[in-house]
Formats: structure tokens, sequence, C-alpha cells
């Protein structure tokens, strides 16, 4: 099915400078007419291109007849017309990527694909979604370059037309693009300052946060400072959707330690009275991860749900079905759209990037959209006396 369910012209749900962005898996109830979603908001960048795209990715993998079929096109088109293209994919990414889809972008005329190893600077990895079109327009969301992504999976993103945000966005791109080169030379790296946006003063409502701080252009705070500052901050509402949560840190060879910097903050705002309301995907029962969330579901005024999508009528996808948005809002005042789960290698040594938006119209529409899948079938609360079985997004018990 490559039919897209909005025109690219349709208005979605904006305030000045971002759009919310929004994939619903088809097949459910979690439909939203009033958001666009990535693949009609994608294909738009591409045919609006007029001189530069630069698109970052985890990995890329494509179906014939799938939604990303349409947005492959005007990439294509684009490239036709002159516009130079750079894509950037995680080297850990390509085990993710199907080779057919590597082959055909690789095939486009005037599109350079480069691959970074990013635990080879930090343990982490390049786990950043985004586009640019001509510096002067962006998107930034959960969504992988995937066909799963924009039929399959619960996706959250933004478009972002505030200038200040999109050369921020571009300003690490190029820092990345340009490692790749110095990594396979063996060549010294550029390192950034340690860099702490303070929200309360900011003198801008809207801002961008990265990860990690030591490779963040100057000027971009840190998203590992930021985010404990928010939840310090709250007063009333900390909602949380994310795919995976737990203060365990998993670095290169998924190696455990532990990092206790959003989970302290959780349970501090709890203890001060904050209502805390977390929604997880159902790959997120894995131990030890499931007996941390037991553990930060008893704290009072902390409230957890696991989220369980069915299967899709065409039968079992691998690595679907699954919601993968990673959003917060706060009092319903804030709101939070990246690219990182709230766990350990993410914020702290991984590429990721957020959008902090202060405003209360943009943070309630967030809100009903997260409440929409809080109060669905799919989201039941977490038991703690309930042994959970290991997650198999792969496939593989069903398919021995």
């Amino acid at each position: 099915m490559n039919d897209l369910t909005s025109s690219s012209s349709q208005a979605g749900f904006s305030i000045p400078g971002f759009e919310l962005i929004y994939d619903a898996p088809i097949e459910t109830s979690l439909q939203a007419d009033d958001l666009r979603s990535s693949a009609v908001v994608w294909t738009e960048m591409f045919d609006q291109a007029q001189q530069q795209i630069d698109i970052a990715q985890f990995y890329v993998a494509s179906q014939s007849g799938s939604r990303l079929d349409e947005v492959l096109r005007a990439l294509k088109a684009a490239a036709a017309r002159g516009v130079r293209i750079r894509f950037l994919i995680e080297e850990q990414g390509l085990k993710r990527s199907t080779a057919d889809t590597l082959a055909e972008l690789q095939s486009i005329t005037g599109l350079s694909l480069r691959t970074i190893a990013f635990a080879r600077l930090t343990g982490g990895i390049m786990h950043a979604k985004y586009l640019l079109i001509d510096g002067k327009r962006a998107f930034v969301g959960s969504q992988n370059f995937d066909w799963r992504a924009l039929e399959h999976i619960h996706e959250t993103g933004v478009l972002i037309d505030d200038a200040l945000v999109v050369q921020q966005i571009a300003a690490i791109f190029n820092h990345d693009w340009e490692m790749q080169p110095l990594l396979q030379a063996g060549l010294p790296l550029p390192v950034g300052e340690l860099t702490a946006c303070q929200p309360a003063a900011c003198d801008r409502d809207h801002f961008l946060v990265a990860s990690p701080t030591a490779l963040n252009p100057a000027g971009i705070a840190d998203a590992q400072v930021v985010l404990p500052q928010l939840l310090a901050a709250a007063k009333s509402h900390i909602h949380v959707q994310v795919m995976e949560y737990s203060p365990l840190l998993f670095g290169a060879g998924r190696r455990r330690g532990f990092y206790p910097l959003i989970d302290n903050a959780l349970r501090a705002a709890a203890a001060r009275g904050v209502e805390v309301a977390l929604m997880v995907a159902n790959w997120n029962t894995k131990q030890p991860d499931i007996s941390w969330l037991k553990s930060l579901a008893l704290v009072p005024n902390v409230h957890i749900r696991i989220v369980t999508l069915p299967d899709a009528s065409s039968g079992f996808i691998p690595f679907a079905r699954v919601i993968h948005s990673k959003i917060m809002t706060i009092d319903h005042r804030l709101a939070w759209v990246g690219t990182s789960n709230w766990s350990g290698g993410y914020l702290d040594n991984s590429r990721n990037l957020e959008l902090v938006m202060n405003n209360a119209t943009l943070a309630q529409r967030l809100d009903a959209l997260w409440q929409q899948l809080w109060q669905s079938e799919y989201a039941a609360p977490l038991q703690i006396d309930y042994d959970y079985p290991a997650p198999d997004p792969a496939g593989l018990k069903s398919a021995t």
C-alpha cells in the first residue's frame, strides 16, 4: 500500500516554526486526522528541495509497494533536477539495513552516502533521525528511514522552520559528516566544549538539545543537562512515552553499567508530589529492564503502562507493530520530541537530537496524542506480580 493518507498541501497542526508530525500504525484506533504523516512530509520536503538534501539515519529499509516508495521517488526526482544529496548512516545500522535499499540509494546520481562508526568515537551509535532541506527546513523525529516506520510503528516527529534551530541541526550534520573521513584516516577529531542551556534563563521559547556533549557544535545544549532540569521544574504532571526505559548503561558490545540520571529525576519529581506517567513498549519487558520498571512503579505518584500493538492482518512483521515515539509533556505547557530512548547509552554517548518547545498549545496537542494511547486498549498497567515474557521483536521463537 503506497497511498499517502493525506495530501502534501493539507495543513497540519503547527505553531510558528514547528509542525507536529505523527505516524499511526495501520489497523489501530490511534489515527489522528489533524496531524500529517512523515511519508507526506518527507515527500513534500524532497519535492521542494532546490539545492541540498542532508539525511542522517540509523539504518535504511524499503519494501516494494510501501509508503516509502513515494519518498524514494521524490528523492530520486530531486537528484535528477540537480539537487545534491548527502546521506549519513550509522555503521552498526548497516546490519539492520536491507542490501537492496542501500544499493538503490548508492545508484542515485548526485547522492553521496557515508557510514560513520560512532562506537569508535564514544562507544555509542548515531541514533538520530533527521532531514535538512537547503539549510532552511528540517525534520527531527523517531522515524527511521524504514517502510515499517511509515505504516506499522507509532512514531512522532517535528517539521521545523525555525531558522536558528535549523541552523543548529545543520551544524550537527556538517560536524558528523566531516568526522567520517577523519575516522578513516586516523586524524584528530573535532571535539566541542561542554555546553549547557539553562531552560529558565533561555531567551527562546523553543530550542534544540543534543548528545553527546563532547561532539556537540558550540552553542548547542547538552541533553543530559537539560532533561533533568526540565523534570526538576515540573509542578503537577510529567507524561512520557518511549520505546525503552531503563537506568542501565548500554555501550559498545552492550556492556552493562548504571545510569541513574533520568531515573533519579523521575523519582525526585514523584517524591515532591508530581504525577509521573510513563508508557513503554512491550519490547521493554526483558530482564533486568522489567525489574527496574517494577521498582519505579512502586514509587507513589508513578504510573506505568506497557503498550502492546496487535499484528497486522497481513501477519507478523519483524521489528514492527511497536510504539517507538520519544515524547514528553510537562504540566501541559512544555513539549519534548526527540530521538532518544530513556536509558544509558543514548543521551550520554550516542548522537541524538531533542526539541524543547515551551508552548501550551503544542504541549496540549502532544499530550492529547499521549492520552489517546494511554487510554487505548493497547496500554495495560504494569503488573508488579506478573512474570512478563521476554520480547521477541524478530519473531525468532515463532519461527523455530
